[in-house]
Formats: structure tokens, sequence, C-alpha cells
């Protein structure tokens, strides 16, 4: 196939916005995902597989009745209309693995990596143009399709070279929540008290490690899980001081478990790690007043946030789970180097 080399591409690749006009790529209704023709500042990659964000591969497992066939056909219809992996119920897309295709040539001397090179995306599936031609196998325990298809990245997209110590789709696993642990590391302070809702998942173990070594002697560290088996599996795991079965949309059992384990006090810091809705007000009450809740999972409503907050009167900082920190994909990557518990589990589910 010929490949046609456009000039002058925009950074932050409106150029491939189709519609509306005047809009960045992430909150577009499609994208130009034709690599017949490619810009000069742009990365063509063959992609391998495609790693669903949590709550959209949750979302369409259950609308398609969790039917393999359905679910494929769901997301090839999804990226068939809009050009990228953006799912229009969460808003959210994911990230990718491949080889760099090519390199435009504005782009060659920046680059770190070359032509054939592995390379991670880490800014999301919903602003990355993408073309699937076929999907090869689907596994929904890791939210993971191995695919046949292209995709660019921009001059201002965010990517890593594959890190040559793990297989592609742990350290893809890993990379997909880079951003929590990170945070995690940025946010919690010796003493602190830390809720973490959802620290048996895959995010939530990361910030859960990443937390446990900052609170010190002083501070405590409470996982919420919803299953007996998550749970348990987060118990032996030994991250957290206290690990509680809680269903994470009882907002008001939520409030009472943690006030009774605190004496009142309530956490100084809520992590919210899982892939539903209707979890907002779970973790707002489980926070003290002055607190701060870091809200990680893409379920999460704005709207149910800041007027939830605003309906019981609770004066709390809320943190939006932003998936870009510096220095966030080595850290998360470092955590399985530094911890073979944490990797074995993670070589077990995703790999």
């Amino acid at each position: 196939m010929s490949v046609t080399i456009m000039q002058d591409g925009n950074p932050f690749g409106t150029h491939r916005v189709l519609a509306p006009q005047g809009v960045l790529p992430q909150p577009a209704d499609k994208l130009d995902n034709d690599f017949s023709r490619i810009w000069d500042n742009e990365i063509l990659i063959d992609v391998d597989y495609l790693n669903i964000d949590s709550a959209s591969f949750t979302q369409i497992r259950a609308e398609q009745g969790d039917d393999d066939g359905r679910i494929i056909r769901r997301i090839e219809e999804i990226v068939s209309t809009r050009g990228k992996m953006h799912n229009p119920v969460t808003g959210s897309g994911g990230m990718l693995i491949g080889r760099i295709a090519s390199i435009g040539e504005k782009l060659r001397k920046s680059c770190p990596l070359k032509t054939g090179d592995a390379i991670v995306s880490l800014v999301s599936l919903s602003l990355t143009p993408l073309h699937i031609d076929r999907i090869l196998q689907l596994n929904k325990e890791t939210d993971q399709l191995k695919i046949e298809g292209q995709a660019v990245l921009f001059a201002n997209s965010l990517y890593a070279g594959l890190p040559d110590d793990m297989p592609a789709t742990l350290a893809l696993a890993v990379l997909d929540v880079c951003g929590a642990p990170a945070q995690a590391a940025r946010l919690v302070k010796t003493g602190n008290t830390v809720v973490i809702i959802g620290a048996g998942g895959k995010s939530g173990l990361l910030c859960a490690w990443e937390a446990r070594r900052r609170v010190g002697d002083s501070g405590k560290i409470i996982g919420i899980e919803y299953s007996e088996a998550a749970a348990r599996q987060l118990q032996a795991l030994d991250l957290c001081h206290e690990v509680i079965r809680l269903d994470a949309q009882n907002a008001l059992q939520c409030y009472e478990t943690i006030s009774a384990l605190t004496s009142g006090l309530l956490a100084d810091i809520v992590i919210n790690c899982v892939n539903i809705p209707n979890t907002e007000l779970s973790s707002i009450m489980m926070c003290r007043d002055q607190g701060l809740v870091y809200f990680f999972s893409m379920a999460t409503s704005f709207t149910k946030a800041a007027l939830g907050a605003e309906g019981i009167g609770k004066d709390i900082d809320m943190l939006i789970g932003n998936g870009y920190t510096k220095g966030h994909a080595e850290l998360a990557l470092n955590i399985l180097r530094q911890s073979p518990a944490i990797r074995q589990l993670y070589e077990r589910l995703y790999t």
C-alpha cells in the first residue's frame, strides 16, 4: 500500500479530527483512521495488543451479556464508527502495544525509539486514531485483545519502549494503570490513614504497595474489596493493615464501617480504583473533612461527586485520576521488580 506523507500536522493531533471541528482528539466524536496518509509528525504503529480500560470493558461485557462474539463485534463497531477505541458510555479507552512501522520526519531526532522497536502507548485509546483489521483473540479476564491493526501517536503523545525483563502483556497491564501508584506516591504522607476501594484490583494493588511504603509505623492502610476471594487474596499479600469486604455502592454502610474502624476520625485519603459506577458518595463519606479523595476510576461521575459532597456538607478536596504523572511508567514497573509477591500475582493474571 502506498502511503502519502502529509506536511505540518498539528502536535496535538487536531489534523485527525473529523467531527466536530475545533476540538482535540479525545472529546472528538470521530477521528480519521485512514493510514494511507501519514503526517510528518506522527508515529505509525503496527498494533499487537489492546488493553481496554477496565470501566469500559466491564460496561461492554455487561451490555453484551458476557458473550465473546458480541463483545468483539461491539469493540469493532466502536472503532469503525469513531476511528478510535472510545467507549461512548464510559468515555474511556485503554492502551496499546505494538511495533513502530514508521516515524515522521519531524520526530526522528527527538524519538528515542526506531522503526521496528516495541512500543507501548501511555495515552488513552480514546484519543488515539486506530484501525482494526482483525481481532485474533479476546481475554476477558485481563481486558486484553490480540489484534492486527494500526494506530498513530502524535507529537505530544506519551509512549515508552517495552521493558525487556517482563512479557509484553504483563507490562501492558501494569502501564495501563501506572498513573495511579504514581499519584499515591505523591499524595500519601507519614501517619496518614488511607482507604483504597478496590485495593485487590490491578491499580489498587499498586496503590496499596506505594501507600504502605509511605504511611510509616503511625499510618494505616485499609483495603476494601467486594468479593471474598479478592479480599482473601489481598490479605495474603500483607499490603493493608485491614482488609474489609464492603459494597462500595452502599455509601452508608461504607461510612459506618470506616467510622467505627477509625474511632470516628475517618480517612485522610481515599483512593477509588473500582470499575463500576455509583461509588462516589461512598468515597466522599469515608473521608474526613478537609481530607482528599483521589478518583482514579474512569467510572466516576464528576456531577455525582461534586453535588454529592455538596449535598452532605462535606468539605474535602477531590482529585481527578490524571493518567499522567512524571515518572509514572518506571515507578509502576519497579513495583513488580521490587515485590516478588505482586509480580507473581500479576504474572498469573496477565501472562
